[in-house]
Order: structure tokens, then C-alpha cells, then sequence
């Protein structure tokens, strides 16, 4: 098994930053990609930004250029840096990895974090 923990979110003004953390604890699994995923109201849970175990990213491009994503491996914890935020960032960030053990990919998710930009 492997459990996420999130922290970070809250409300914000427009321009305004804020900063995730998501650390994954698991004995028996090898912890690939981390990333970010962003579900707004009513709206489908899309890709904000992943990472993988090679520093390897990608980023919707809706943020490119704002967010940051990166991680620490000895810590199977993965951070977003959201700058310049805007009210369309508005939503509930979930955590996602892609665990591997014995060959096989699982994925698991995260509780989810409120993030609210005001305009």
C-alpha cells in the first residue's frame, strides 16, 4: 500500500502564490511519477504537473511558466510551487503516484487540497 498526505492550499488573491507538498509512505513500493492533478466544479480531474523518478517533467499548459513541480526522492514527497495565481486555478488539487512493485504499476490518489483564488 502507499499512502499520500497533502499539504498546503487555502485561499489566495489573484497574483498571489501558494506552495503543495504530497509525501507518499510505502515500505514495498517503488515510487515513479508524482504529479498533481486539478478538479474544478463540475469539470473533469485533469493533469496539472508530474514528475518522474528521472526529474523528468511535464505540465498542462495552462500553468507553464507559473508552476513549478519537483520533488525529493529520498523523501518520496513531491512539491508545486503555484505562482501568479489566477481565479481559473480554482479547484481541489489531488495528489497522484505511480507506485511500482514486482513489475506491476499501481496508481493511488491523494485526499485532495481546496485551492481558491479570489479575483
Amino acid at each position: 500500500q502507499v499512502q499520500l498526505v497533502e499539504y498546503g492550499g487555502g485561499l489566495v488573491q489573484a497574483g498571489g502564490s501558494l506552495r503543495l507538498s504530497c509525501a507518499a509512505s510505502t515500505s514495498s513500493f517503488f515510487i515513479n511519477a508524482m504529479g498533481w492533478y486539478r478538479q474544478a466544479p463540475g469539470k473533469q480531474r485533469d493533469l496539472v504537473a508530474r514528475i518522474y523518478s528521472t526529474d523528468s517533467t511535464n505540465y498542462a499548459d495552462s500553468v507553464k511558466g507559473r508552476f513549478t513541480i519537483s520533488r525529493d526522492n529520498a523523501k518520496n514527497t513531491v512539491y508545486l510551487q503555484m505562482n501568479s495565481l489566477k481565479p481559473e486555478d480554482t479547484g481541489v488539487y489531488y495528489c497522484n503516484t505511480e507506485a511500482v512493485r514486482q513489475g506491476a504499476t499501481f496508481a493511488y490518489w491523494g485526499q485532495g487540497t481546496q485551492v481558491t483564488v479570489s479575483s
